[in-house]
């Protein structure tokens, strides 16, 4: 795997910063600021800022922050980076929708993946980065699935723009099935649902760097869907599936992220329950398994990567691992780890 150089985002006068979402029902601190060493990957956690229930999954733009309350009533919230932590910016808004599980950042909006009410919400963004005080529009799934326990309705569980920036993507694990939508003048128009494997319980989705390819995890069978991505048409297309571990899990697994490699030779996935790491190779249109590690702690959450380093939130021990990864294979090295209460995400800016 080739790293690819100038990809790291600056904030506090160039410091690397990282910032680890938590379920603070659960015991978390709230949202925590660890610095980031650029040598080794370890975080250093600076301080919490605590305040805003479940902030659950978290996204950087510029020097903002976002977080979402993963909470019946669901809500998001903004806060300005640039001092020793995160400032809260005014309160809290509601996105209309209950369970928020995912947000991201495109076009002077924030989406929301909301799970409990399966929708997906847009909230504009103010000229400072600030959040408007509501949504602009809450777009609502129909459907189910065959899992009588986890599919009776829709539960939207991821949303992001594609790398063209021209269409919006949303997961749905409740109803087996990526919809794809255009944000037209702070709404989302649906464009086509693409269904997927019945009762695979599609979760997260990552995109190729290459743009013409996306990689679907599904939590309900521990596979991963690979489908060709036409950013002209908007169409999504499945082509093949392949199991992210190496034999039939004994217990409980359930993969929870998934990261493309920037250069596009390996991409990497989370199983909680197994609570490993899986690195699988790209090749065309399919995926080899390299390699199976362990996560460094328990229920990994999500994954990110940046800068040659892996980084896995495990919810249930508490801590943050980080991870050196092999230039050629993509294959982490555990580095070390940081205590996180609940921990459910981490973002790097």
């Amino acid at each position: 795997m080739r790293r690819r150089e100038g990809t790291a985002v600056a904030s506090g006068g160039g410091r690397r910063r990282a910032y680890i979402g938590s379920f603070t029902a659960a015991g978390g601190r709230g949202v925590l600021t660890a610095a980031v060493d650029p040598d080794t990957g370890a975080l250093t956690v600076l301080g919490a800022v605590d305040g805003v229930p479940d902030p659950s999954y978290l996204a950087v733009s510029g020097d903002m922050l976002y977080a979402v309350s993963e909470t019946a009533d669901g809500a998001l919230a903004a806060y300005r980076l640039g001092g020793a932590t995160p400032e809260l910016v005014g309160a809290p808004v509601p996105v209309g929708g209950s369970g928020p599980t995912h947000l991201s950042v495109h076009a002077g909006h924030v989406l929301t993946a909301n799970y409990g009410s399966g929708s997906v919400t847009v909230v504009p963004l103010r000229s400072d980065g600030a959040v408007a005080d509501g949504p602009s529009a809450v777009l609502r799934h129909r459907g189910s699935g065959p899992v009588p326990q986890r599919q009776q309705r829709p539960h939207a569980h991821q949303v992001q723009p594609d790398p063209s920036g021209r269409w919006i993507v949303s997961v749905d694990l409740g109803t087996d099935s990526v919809r794809v939508c255009v944000l037209e003048g702070g709404a989302l128009r649906p464009h086509r649902e693409i269904a997927l494997r019945p009762g695979g319980g599609p979760r997260h989705l990552a995109f190729h760097p290459d743009g013409d390819r996306a990689y679907v995890l599904n939590e309900l069978t521990p596979t991963v869907t690979v489908c060709r991505w036409d950013a002209d048409s908007g169409v999504l297309t499945p082509v093949a599936e392949k199991p992210v571990l190496p034999d039939p899990p004994a217990g409980d697994a359930y993969p929870s992220g998934i990261v493309a490699s920037p250069d596009g030779h390996v991409v990497w996935t989370a199983t909680r329950g197994a609570d490993v790491l899986s690195v699988l190779a790209v090749e065309g249109d399919a995926l080899k398994p390299v390699a199976t590690v362990p996560c460094g702690g328990a229920w990994p959450r999500a994954i990110t990567f940046s800068d040659g380093f892996l980084y896995a939130a495990n919810e249930r021990s508490g801590d943050v691992t980080w991870f050196a990864v092999d230039p050629g294979s993509g294959v982490p090295r555990r580095g070390g780890s940081v205590q996180a209460p609940a921990a459910s995400c981490v973002v790097l800016g």
